[in-house]
């Protein structure tokens, strides 16, 4: 089913900007995304800028302590001490409680003395708020950054020990690494294995997968938990061998909220907008389809009936339809004006070739004009009017247009015809249609050239057709024929009156059919014509 055409003109100015709000919408979206991706990174790299700083403080601040803690007379001599007793127990202890009792007074977390090489001789940490000695054999801590022992990580700085400007071993100092010091979701990995975490709702496993994802990129986004993260490296800190922090943000959470105010807003716009927008499509295609559709309506009229319309000055407001109908009104008249004249050459032809057939023979000299006008009489009689009346007219003019194939010498015969004469005559009925059936427009007049001849009750030619399939225009014709006829002299007759004609057209039009019957068309003619000429 074809779509109508107001439909097509209100979809096709509709549907663009309904495309075009969409878009718009979708470059708004992705540009709130961008904006707080670009935000997030700005944040992200700002947190990583405090660690450092916070970091730096903490490391100057520490130092300081190292340095007041290297230079304590009782750790030297323990540590020389045990340097000494490499395998001395009570030198372990010794110095161990040295340990001990510095990290009581500083609260640190991570204590541990090396000698001079880095190997580890001894150290102590906390545990459940409780100083225990630890197991330093197989120990290679880093001497700065961070140092995972056990299920605990551990932040260290380390100072030399001198004595004399000789140095005797390295003093390393720790706080226990905790995340919840940072305001924004963190990760602790080392080679990938994820150590700490304070990302919610995210298991070890799925951030290790997404870390694994990002690879030696500082800057990743990666799905952990059902939402984009953004993670971001802290590259401006070192922190040991295999470590790295991450901060992670979740683009989703961030962007949510703001996405949702931005649907909203959008919402309320877009639907103002669009109301907007079909109420204009709607003004914009009815100004374009109703003087178009009046265009065609009238076209489609045309087509039905055969004649071009008249188009009234156009109301349309567009320039272009405005003068599209202008246009196809001055073509409309121009192809009027040419039908007209054509159609006024027509007629001429037609009188011309009715002329002709008639100056043929002198007793018929304006026969053919004299059955027109009395056809078009009757048929006025009987309320025929309009393109009825016109084929009527012109039909009657060439009804005897098949006598061209006569000869002279039997259609100007002085005499009574032979039967084989008249049997040639009797032909022309036959010889008009076939010269008047090839020619475009002369198609409606042949059952006048061809049936003017038939009679009502069969005995006419050259059909032998009976009744009412004589078409009317034919029988018509033929009462006016007989007429004239009738009323005109020839060369074996003299003519009848006026008087004698009309009982003949009575006597021969089927007085003798019953009241009770149909009304016969040969009756009325004849009482058509009675009430005309008489």
């Amino acid at each position: 089913m074809r779509m109508r055409f107001a439909t097509r003109a209100f979809l096709w100015s509709f549907i663009p900007f309904a495309i075009l709000l969409a878009c718009s919408f979708w470059v708004i979206q992705r540009r709130v995304q961008h904006t707080v991706r670009s935000g997030l990174r700005a944040s992200l790299r700002e947190a990583h800028m405090s660690m450092a700083r916070l970091r730096q403080e903490s490391e100057l601040q520490n130092s300081r302590f190292l340095r007041i803690v290297a230079e304590n007379p009782p750790l030297k001599a323990g540590l020389q001490l045990l340097l000494l007793n490499a395998k001395n127990a009570s030198a372990r202890l010794t110095l161990e409680d040295q340990l001990r009792e510095i990290a009581e007074t500083l609260r640190f977390d991570f204590l541990m003395v090396s000698n001079s090489d880095g190997v580890p001789l001894t150290g102590v940490v906390r545990i459940d708020d409780q100083l225990v000695a630890m197991g330093v054999q197989r120990m290679k801590p880093s001497q700065q950054g961070f140092f995972t022992l056990g299920a605990n990580t551990y932040q260290l700085n380390s100072f030399p020990i001198d004595i004399n400007e000789e140095n005797i071993g390295l003093l390393s100092i720790g706080d226990r690494f905790d995340l919840s010091e940072f305001s924004i979701p963190t990760v602790l990995a080392r080679n990938g294995k994820i150590l700490r975490s304070s990302v919610p709702e995210a298991s070890s496993a799925e951030l290790e997968s997404a870390l694994r994802d990002c690879g030696n990129r500082a800057e990743c986004e990666s799905k952990i938990a059902g939402e984009i993260y953004m993670t971001l490296a802290a590259d401006t800190i070192h922190f040991g061998d295999g470590y790295t922090l991450r901060s992670l943000q979740s683009v989703d959470s961030i962007s949510r909220p703001v996405q949702s105010v931005v649907r909203e807003v959008f919402l309320v716009a877009t639907l103002g907008a669009l109301a907007a927008a079909a109420a204009l499509s709607l003004l914009s295609s009815g100004s374009i389809v109703r003087p178009i559709a009046g265009v065609v309506s009238s076209l489609r009229q045309s087509e039905a009936t055969g004649t071009l319309p008249s188009f009234a000055s156009s109301p349309a407001t567009i320039h272009e339809i405005r003068e599209l109908i202008e246009s196809f009104s001055r073509a409309a008249t121009a192809v009027r004006e040419s039908r007209e004249d054509l159609q006024q050459a027509y007629l001429e032809f037609i009188g011309s070739l009715a002329g002709a057939l008639d100056a043929r023979d002198d007793y018929t000299a304006g026969h053919s004009r004299r059955v027109s006008e009395y056809s078009c009489v009757i048929a006025e009689a009987l309320n025929i009017s309009g393109s009825a009346l016109e084929v009527i007219r012109f039909g009657a003019l060439l009804h005897d247009i098949g006598k061209i194939g006569v000869t002279d010498s039997v259609l100007r015969k002085p005499a009574k015809l032979t039967s084989e004469e008249m049997a040639q005559v009797q032909q022309h009925p036959s010889i008009g249609r076939r010269i008047l059936q090839g020619v475009r427009g002369f198609q409606q007049y042949l059952p006048i050239v061809e049936l003017h001849h038939e009679n009502w009750d069969g005995t006419g030619y050259p059909l032998h057709l009976a009744d009412v399939k004589v078409p009317l225009c034919a029988r018509i014709t033929h009462v006016a024929d007989a007429y004239d006829a009738m009323t005109s002299a020839r060369s074996y007759r003299s003519a009848l009156t006026h008087d004698v004609a009309i009982r003949e057209l009575k006597r021969w039009a089927g007085w003798t059919c019953e009241a009770s019957s149909p009304i016969h068309p040969p009756r009325t003619l004849v009482a058509s014509w009675i009430r005309v000429n008489t």
